[in-house]
């Protein structure tokens, strides 16, 4: 259904006007996890601070710039030639199918139309004629014969009265043929009459008007585009990802998407499809990754430009610490944690999930216990005088999450 148009032909040049203004964030195919928030630490202002353990979720990511398009669209055209008498519809009006959206001059088409059941029905009228005809060489035939057989008539009255009776049988079959030649031009002409109005093909919104009220187009050299109608209930996110991190994706992967006019709402969906054909930007090899995903308020709108972060690994409601509170050693991992009392004690634990300076801890933590910088713990410092980030109501309920 739907078509090249110069929208889709200048998607390169808006992607890359996206690349320059997401740049100073995130460039395009790099380990990323920007929208996890980042740890927030306190301190004292002569000691390094502690860190408390909170619970949320820490993600490996690809990240992409989109564009965000209706999912089926239809450019409405005409098949048939002339002046565009009558466009029913603006921009923004939603109809359904069969709904009449223009009209085209239709007067040339009714006179062919007028014209082929005119001549129909003449050729209607010959046959009428021509079975009269057969009939009556047919009774004259059988006389005759009768007539020869019984010696009263003579051989060639006998062949000549065969010969006319095998003409009117032969006018017959002709006048037959015009008669389906013409019903077979008469449904052609009444075809390209009814091509005149113009109906919705598929329910859907008007996006776009190419063509306006007056304008002759020819259907002959091109297809003329009237108005496009789109589905914007369902919206596609095209996602152009570099060769080196495509190999990572895959059909059905989530993915989490926010757009440049509203990045502080988040859409999630998964990957529909990974087109097998690139596209070459300056000397970048691009694949196109669609992801389909409902838009029941229309708030996602045809070209809007999307950052896309395609999830490789997650872990979900965790506790969570900073690589920094993490002692790493041949024999296991280790943490050093405060103590209500103020001291402190190192403890095994086991990791999980390590991505952008934070880990996920699955056992030997709680969340809402204080663990210490391994610089400050390997610094001997009086744990006493280390800054509580946790202290007075600071610690949140979670950190890490959406």
């Amino acid at each position: 259904m739907s078509h090249p148009t110069a929208t889709s032909r200048r998607r390169p040049a808006v992607l890359a006007a996206g690349i320059l203004l997401f740049s100073a964030g995130v460039g395009i195919g790099h380990w990323s996890d920007r929208l996890i928030p980042q740890w927030p630490i306190a301190a004292t202002d002569a000691t390094p601070a502690s860190i408390a353990v909170v619970r949320g979720t820490i993600e490996r990511t690809i990240s992409a710039l989109g564009v965000v398009e209706p999912r089926v669209f239809v450019d409405v055209g005409t098949q048939v030639s002339g002046q565009l008498r009558a466009v029913h519809v603006g921009v923004g009006d939603a109809v359904t199918r069969g709904t009449l959206l223009a009209e085209i001059d239709p007067r040339i088409y009714e006179t062919r139309v007028t014209g082929g059941e005119a001549r129909l029905l003449n050729l209607e009228a010959q046959l009428r004629q021509a079975k009269a005809e057969r009939d009556l060489a047919r009774l004259r035939e059988a006389r005759i014969r009768r007539l020869f057989q019984h010696r009263a008539a003579s051989r060639e009255e006998a062949d000549t009265s065969a010969a006319n009776l095998a003409i009117a049988e032969a006018a017959i079959a002709a006048i037959d043929a015009q008669l389906r030649e013409a019903r077979s031009t008469l449904d052609g002409d009444r075809t390209n009459l009814s091509y005149t109005r113009i109906l919705a093909p598929i329910d859907g919104t008007v996006v776009s008007q190419t063509s306006v009220v007056g304008q002759t187009l020819n259907a002959n050299q091109t297809s003329p585009i009237i108005l496009r109608l789109a589905d914007l209930a369902t919206m596609t996110v095209r996602a152009q990802v570099v060769e080196a991190d495509v190999v990572r994706l895959a059909p059905g992967q989530p993915i989490r998407f926010s757009t440049l006019g509203r990045p502080d709402r988040v859409w999630h969906s998964r990957i529909r499809q990974i087109l097998p054909t690139p596209q070459t930007l300056n000397d970048v090899v691009l694949y196109d990754v669609l992801i389909d995903v409902a838009n029941p308020d229309g708030a996602l709108m045809t070209s809007m430009t999307a950052q896309v972060f395609f999830v490789l690994d997650q872990a979900v409601d965790q506790p969570i610490i900073p690589l920094s509170a993490l002692d790493r050693g041949t024999d296991g991992d280790r943490v050093h944690v405060r103590l209500v009392d103020g001291r402190h004690e190192v403890r095994r634990v086991t990791i999980g999930l390590a991505a952008r300076g934070r880990v996920a801890v699955t056992s030997g933590l709680d969340v809402g216990e204080i663990v210490l910088p391994i610089d400050a713990a390997s610094a001997g410092m009086d744990p006493a005088r280390v800054g509580n980030w946790g202290a007075g109501g600071r610690v949140p309920a979670a950190a890490g999450t959406e």
